[in-house]
């Protein structure tokens, strides 16, 4: 087996703001949330144990609220895949910054209950409200609508 470690540089401040604004936007200001940063390896493996999906994929998101015993204040958890993420940067036109935002807005949206794989009518609206929220947080990646692998 052959594993490449590549190292990526991001603005962690500014994910963390990101973070606390797009909470903010979902009405969830006070809630606590993880963000775990992968490789494609392990988000291969998150995905097919969760969601017996076995490829990798860009984001997954574990809501902590209907859990046993959570925590009142904690959302969740929401996992990026950090090499994935660099190609949809890359093809999408955007910085990994960006790109990184795009996929947590996904996320918690995810933890707060959007699910695009319920229906197309679930989807436009989950895209909707990712577009919304990226507007009102700023500033705008240069695009955001594309086909997410599930």
């Amino acid at each position: 087996m052959q594993i490449q470690i590549r190292r990526v540089t991001f603005d962690q401040a500014r994910l963390d703001r990101q973070a606390r604004a797009i909470l903010s936007s979902v009405g969830e200001s006070t809630a606590e949330l993880g963000i775990l940063l992968v490789g494609d390896q392990r988000m291969k493996s998150l995905n097919h144990r969760y969601r017996a999906k076995d490829r990798t994929t860009d984001v997954l998101a574990f809501a902590m609220r209907e859990a046993p015993h959570a925590s009142p204040g904690l959302l969740g958890d929401v996992v990026i895949a950090v090499p994935t993420a660099v190609r949809q940067a890359k093809e999408g036109g955007r910085s990994l910054d960006e790109e990184l935002t795009v996929l947590l807005v996904h996320g918690i949206l995810h933890l707060c209950g959007y699910d695009h794989e319920r229906s197309e009518q679930e989807a436009r609206r989950m895209q909707r409200r990712e577009r919304m929220i990226l507007r009102a947080i700023g500033p705008r990646p240069t695009r955001v609508t594309r086909k997410r692998r599930a």
